[in-house]
Formats: structure tokens, sequence, C-alpha cells
């Protein structure tokens, strides 16, 4: 039997937190930018079309214009990513560096919390963080790791045929790979990881702002999460738990009041 009954939808009563300083979100899209420059030139380097052309050999010289455009933003990249180590130290709570480096036990308990969640679907019950949760702390921290990887490759092989003083600090890596081609190899291999963590990361992305309902995406343009009132966002529990856990949210609450809904 049909009813036209409205059914009953939690409401939620909403405060802004200010998460990802101007600096954050500047070294974000620097590195999308440059990350989608350097995909696409370097992989017209490892396989240059075969383009033909009756014009004046000058007026040709697109495969070198390609490199440079391909060397360039290779020094913007390291500048963004030199200033974001340093904002580690200098910025907010939810840049610091520490949150990146896996030292505390509550981090690895909120870790597997996250993983029973979103990989394992062994709950219903979101975990949400008003930062990054500890999963993406440390998939970033592998993320920089593959960005140093990729640093010292790609100057080394620039080194090949540059006299610039910088390049030449890292030509101790071509040997390391047992030359130029083994090398070129690597930086080409982990090109492709980038690939494989862009798709992902822009998956969950949507997968958490769609869920969740916190402004995940926006929060990347304007600075700004949206968590529930009655949530101390600074008062993130001792044993590392979510701050939207109901243990926590209880714990922020007077002793008299209780959560929205209850």
């Amino acid at each position: 039997m049909r009813t036209n009954d409205p059914v009953a939808v939690p409401s939620h009563d909403f405060k802004r937190v200010y998460v990802w300083e101007l600096p954050v979100r500047l070294h974000h899209w620097i590195t999308v930018l440059c990350l989608f420059v350097l995909t696409v030139t370097g992989l017209l380097i490892a396989h240059p079309p075969a383009l033909t052309s009756a014009a004046e050999a000058s007026f040709s010289y697109w495969f070198g214009v390609n490199r440079f455009i391909h060397f360039v933003t290779a020094y913007v990249l390291l500048c963004s990513f030199v200033f974001r180590i340093y904002w580690g130290f200098a910025g907010n709570r939810y840049a610091d560096w520490r949150n990146f480096v896996p030292w505390r036990r509550a981090q690895f308990r909120e870790a597997l919390d996250v993983l029973r969640v979103d990989i394992l679907q062994a709950r219903n019950t979101p975990l949400h963080a008003v930062g990054h949760n500890a999963v993406a702390y440390f998939t970033y921290s592998a993320v920089f790791l593959l960005f140093v990887f990729q640093i010292i490759s790609g100057f080394a092989m620039y080194a090949l045929m540059s006299k610039f003083w910088f390049p030449q600090l890292f030509t101790w890596a071509v040997p390391l790979f047992g030359g130029e081609y083994g090398l070129h190899q690597w930086h080409y291999a982990i090109t492709w990881l980038f690939l494989v963590f862009t798709l992902i990361h822009v998956y969950l992305v949507f997968y958490h702002d769609y869920v969740e309902g916190h402004g995940v995406m926006s929060s990347m343009m304007g600075g700004w999460k949206f968590v529930e009132k009655h949530v101390d966002e600074h008062g993130r529990p001792a044993d590392g738990r979510s701050w939207f856990t109901p243990a926590a949210s209880k714990a922020a609450l007077p002793p008299s009041s209780s959560p929205p809904g209850a």
C-alpha cells in the first residue's frame, strides 16, 4: 500500500571551519597544473609522434619546445614542493608535517577504521575528519616520496645535457640505476603511478563530498569545510579517532546537552 507521508530526513546544524590555508590551496592547484603538463610533455618525450612538415626547419622545432616546457614546469613543481615542506612547519594544524608521519599508534587505529569504512565496507557509519584522515595523510606521504624520486631522476637525466649547477647535483643517481636508460624507465613508470593515484584521488573526493556533505571539493577552493555545530574541531580525541565518532561528539558537548536528534 502506497502512502504519501513524507519521509523523515535527519537535519544537521553546521558551522564553517577554516581548514586549508591559501598557501596549501595554491600548492595544490599548482601541483595539479604541473602534473598535467609534465605528464603530457613527458609522454610525448617517451613516445614522440612522427610528424612531418614541409615548413622551414626552424619552424618545426616542436619537440625541443616540448622538452623546454617539461624542464621549466619541473622547476616550478620543485619550488612549489619545497614551499609545501616549509608550510608543514609554518601552517595550521591541518598542514602540520607531523600528520604525514606515521609515528603514533592512534594514527594507525584511525587508518584501520578508515579502511573498514572506505575499502572493506565493513561499516556503514562514515568516518569523517576535519582535515585529512590518517589514510589520506599516509598516502600523501608516499606521494611526497614519489615526488622526491621524480625530482632526483628527472634532474639527473637533465644534467646530461645541461651545464647548469643545479642539475649537476643529481648526477650520482644515474649509475645507481645502471645508466640513463634504466633511470628513464623508472622515471616513466612512476609517471603511471601518478596517473593511477590521480584517478583514485578524484574518485574519493567526489565520494566523500557526496556521502558526507562537508564541502570537501569546495574546501580546496575557499579553504572552508562544514562540520556539525556540536563538534569541537580543536578537541580531537587522544585515542586518534575521528572528531565525528559518537564518543567524540558526546565528549564535545556539555554534560547537560545531547547531540541533535538524540
